[in-house]
């Protein structure tokens, strides 16, 4: 079962949208499409992965030919990205950064449509409530795209979620 989300002016039918949670050690992604009926459904999602103690640069390159790859077979022909809000740990805040511009510049060399949104966004998008924790959320994603299961790990569930709330609110 999936859930009509969509609106008058949403994204055309049959596109792809590939939704990322950005993170140097864990990136989620997750690709949806969007068919005639203008639902939504999961055509792949999962993490990629860095060793932490590999050098930073390693990992940034790590992430680019991983989510290339990902690209390259899921045709997705837009992106979402969360954008990164705020964080007390300025080290983790700068290494996300990090993965967040090798993201761009992918999706960008890619030739995506890339849309941003904050977590405030995205949970107001999918669960209505901006507060929403992240159980609300993977909740969602899972109700809204009728899988048996919750998407693991948190990250893929975010992923997934940016991906949706650009499936809503492309004009």
């Amino acid at each position: 079962m999936s859930i009509l989300i969509f609106q008058r002016n949403s994204l055309a039918a049959n596109r792809r949208i590939i939704g990322i949670d950005p993170g140097t050690g864990i990136l989620g992604f997750g690709v949806i499409e969007i068919d005639a009926k203008k639902k939504a459904h999961l055509v792949d999602a999962g993490v990629i992965r860095t060793p932490i103690k590999e050098d930073d640069a390693i990992r940034l390159s790590t992430i680019y030919d991983e989510l290339t790859d990902i690209i390259t077979s899921t045709k997705p022909t837009h992106m979402s990205v969360e954008k990164l809000f705020f964080s007390k740990n300025v080290t983790t805040a700068m290494t996300v950064a990090q993965a967040r511009g090798v993201v761009l510049l992918c999706g960008q060399q890619n030739g995506l449509e890339i849309y941003e949104y904050t977590p405030l966004q995205i949970k107001m998008a999918v669960t209505g409530y901006g507060k929403a924790d992240k159980k609300q959320v993977q909740e969602m994603v899972r109700v809204i795209l009728g899988l048996k299961e919750v998407p693991k790990p948190d990250d893929c569930a975010d992923a997934i979620a940016a991906a949706l709330t650009l499936a809503q609110s492309v004009a």
